[in-house]
């Protein structure tokens, strides 16, 4: 009885743990939002999912960051009706799957590069974010991760 108990505890706690298991991303990393920076090699090097947050860090007054779609982002042009973020510490949170444009509207520091683009893959450990052709999940995912502390934490209770 206690170890039905205990692995009900457990498949609970894996449960709320999933969503805090999302990533932050600062952009440019240490760099931040920056002229004179590589946000598409950036972005490259990462992988995002749906509950992740990009943090733009730069500061006030300096730059902005635009949400943008790909023609806005292609023409380093934000639509009339969207407004920029300006808090020097911006946070988004990704919540939908796909391909999602930001940029800087200061003078013309879209055009010298200060944009990026990220792709945003399905939340980890959900059904659209394991691999269909194998039925397995990505060996180096978040979900693994949290499955292997459940299973510690079990371990050690029971030892």
């Amino acid at each position: 009885m206690a170890l039905r108990a205990l692995l009900i505890a457990l498949v609970v706690f894996s449960m709320v743990i999933a969503p805090a298991m999302a990533t932050e991303h600062l952009v440019g990393d240490e760099q931040g939002w920056k002229l004179k920076f590589d946000y598409n090699k950036w972005a490259e090097s990462k992988e995002f999912h749906v509950g992740d947050k990009l943090i733009f860090k730069y500061k006030e007054g300096v730059h902005n960051v635009y949400k943008a779609d790909l023609t806005a982002f292609q023409n380093c042009a934000p639509d009339a009706n969207v407004e920029p973020l300006t808090s020097g510490n911006d946070v988004i949170e990704l919540k939908t799957p796909g391909k999602k444009w930001y940029f800087c509207g200061i003078k013309n520091h879209c055009d010298q590069g200060m944009k990026v683009a990220v792709n945003v893959l399905p939340e980890v450990g959900s059904p659209s974010g394991s691999s269909a052709a194998s039925g397995i999940i990505s060996p180096n995912s978040k979900f693994v991760a949290m499955m292997v502390v459940a299973f510690a934490m079990f371990l050690i209770i029971i030892s």
